[in-house]
């Protein structure tokens, strides 16, 4: 059995924010799969189905981000879920604006809910597949990391989130370093692309001007995709009905 938890805070309010990454990601894999993300249970919200053979458990903590720990850690006690066979998904303003990054382990660097799970779990050898939203130059980031993202990266985090839900799929089915292999190759060939796109600069860069404050914008909808699936389809209207919730 997997566990795929995406990691996010619960309610209305924060839907649409960047520190949802992982929750917007849960969706697309709900869709995809045919899950209903909809019990709530050990204090998440769960839906069971199965890639392939393997049965999966999608979850979406709702204690908020930075508790997140609190609710993984009974799940994967009650199912007796080995560390390998959980995979988390979250933002990391470290990367790039709509990069992704997949690793089999490490440190939580600066994201507390990735924090919580470490400390509850007491081990960071779990796979997990981070989704970039980068930084801003002025806004705090406590406050930056609950707002909405700007026009110019909605297109960038929409084709974001679908390829962490397709890497996600991936671990599953082929392991973790072959979908490193593939994933983070491809990202790291587009990162200039989408970074030119976006304006935004390299988080290595040691100086950089200030960024204008992003102006609020809708949620983001998938632009055209080379894959043409019937998949992407439906991720793509998931995401659009997160922009229309208010």
């Amino acid at each position: 059995m997997y566990l795929i938890c995406g990691l996010g805070n619960p309610g209305k309010n924060y839907e649409t924010t960047r520190h949802n990454m992982g929750f917007l990601t849960i969706d697309i894999l709900a869709d995809k799969l045919g899950i209903q993300v909809r019990q709530l249970k050990f204090r998440a919200l769960i839906g069971e189905g199965r890639i392939g053979s393997e049965k999966v458990m999608l979850i979406k903590p709702q204690t908020f981000m930075n508790l997140s720990g609190e609710a993984l850690r009974p799940i994967a006690d009650y199912y007796k879920v080995a560390a390998d066979h959980i995979i988390l998904i979250c933002d990391d303003i470290d990367l790039p604006v709509g990069s992704i990054r997949i690793r089999a382990k490490g440190s939580a660097g600066t994201h507390n809910g990735m924090r919580s799970i470490i400390y509850q779990l007491g081990r960071d050898d779990f796979p997990r597949v981070r989704i970039g939203i980068g930084q801003s130059g002025i806004i705090p980031l406590e406050s930056y990391v609950v707002s909405r993202w700007t026009e110019e990266e909605r297109p960038l985090l929409a084709d974001a989130v679908l390829s962490a839900a397709d890497a996600c799929i991936s671990i599953v089915e082929k392991g973790v370093a072959p979908t490193m292999n593939i994933y983070n190759r491809k990202h790291e060939g587009e990162g200039k692309k989408k970074k030119a796109h976006s304006g935004e600069k390299d988080p290595s860069d040691s100086e950089g001007s200030a960024e204008k404050e992003p102006r609020a914008a809708e949620a983001p909808a998938a632009g055209s995709s080379s894959t043409g699936t019937a998949e992407r389809g439906a991720a793509k209207e998931d995401i659009e009905a997160d922009s229309r919730k208010e």
